[in-house]
């Protein structure tokens, strides 16, 4: 049954004077809550008598839309060549911890292949676009274009179907690593729309829409994944990963999903970096 339907007659009523009356939404919405409707009835109800969808509503009101998480649902996921476990999911915003997503044996191949060509990371510099090195970013890094190989192919697959996203909407493996007191400071994957420097990076497959941070060894101590906004703070595990989305079909991106990487205490870090784009990456 619909959440307006359920509502009774009087607020209805209520609802609807108001809305002739040209009263805000969401002042509307707040005045129900505060009544004692949950969230989701009294939106319904009010965008529902107002004829305006909610989602869009939302979303023009600058809200970020929540919807049905990319990730595939439960706790087992089937990926070619191997099965991986959920075992932490957040919803809002969508947060999945992924366990045994690479074996030992992939890691290790992964930082033979890295160690030889590795240079200082960079970030897209907000107004002109271009690739700069920060004090806030002390990795080296290097990348794999898609199916770079036969090594390459198959990890791309697999992580493709954890991500429920085409190959092609990938941008390449990246790989990272971080010395003792390397770190990287709390930032955005996403490319943020308002600032110039994006737009050249936007027009190469659209904004990206997820990330997967894969972990290539154990770190002694340090290096963990923190999420300031959400209070979680995810440990590195050799072969597990942290997964997490940030734009929806509206084209909005999440900023609960600030993150960075904690310096590393003792010993290094390596890690794999999938981004997602919403069309085919043409980078």
């Amino acid at each position: 049954m619909n959440a307006a339907i359920q509502v009774p007659e009087e607020w209805r009523d209520w609802i609807a004077h108001n809305i002739a009356r040209g009263c805000d939404l969401e002042v509307m919405i707040a005045d129900m809550m505060r009544a004692g409707f949950a969230a989701d009835a009294a939106r319904s109800a009010v965008f529902g008598l107002s004829g305006r969808d909610a989602a869009t509503a939302s979303a023009a009101n600058g809200v970020y839309v929540y919807e049905t998480p990319r990730l595939p649902a439960g706790n087992l996921i089937r990926t070619p060549n191997r099965d991986v476990r959920i075992t932490l999911r957040i919803e809002r915003p969508t947060v999945a911890f992924v366990d045994n997503l690479f074996d030992a044996q992939e890691c290790d191949e992964l930082v033979r292949l890295s160690a030889h060509k590795l240079v200082r990371s960079t970030i897209v510099d907000r107004e002109r676009g271009s690739a700069e090195v920060i004090a806030g970013r002390t990795s080296e890094g290097t990348y794999f274009p898609l199916n770079a190989d036969a090594f390459i192919a198959r990890l791309d697959r697999r992580i493709a179907a954890l991500m429920n996203m085409p190959i092609e909407n990938g941008e390449g493996l990246q790989i990272l690593h971080y010395r003792t007191g390397g770190e990287y400071t709390p930032h955005y994957d996403y490319f943020p729309p308002e600032d110039a420097g994006s737009h050249a990076h936007l027009a190469q497959g659209g904004q990206r829409v997820a990330s997967l941070v894969i972990y290539l060894n154990d770190v002694e101590d340090g290096g963990a994944t923190v999420f300031p906004k959400l209070g979680l703070t995810v440990g590195p595990k050799k072969g597990a990963a942290v997964y997490f989305e940030y734009c929806n079909s509206l084209g909005q991106v999440d900023p609960q999903t600030l993150h960075g990487g904690l310096p590393v205490l003792r010993g290094e870090k390596w890690i794999a970096t999938k981004w997602m784009r919403q069309r085919r990456y043409g980078g």
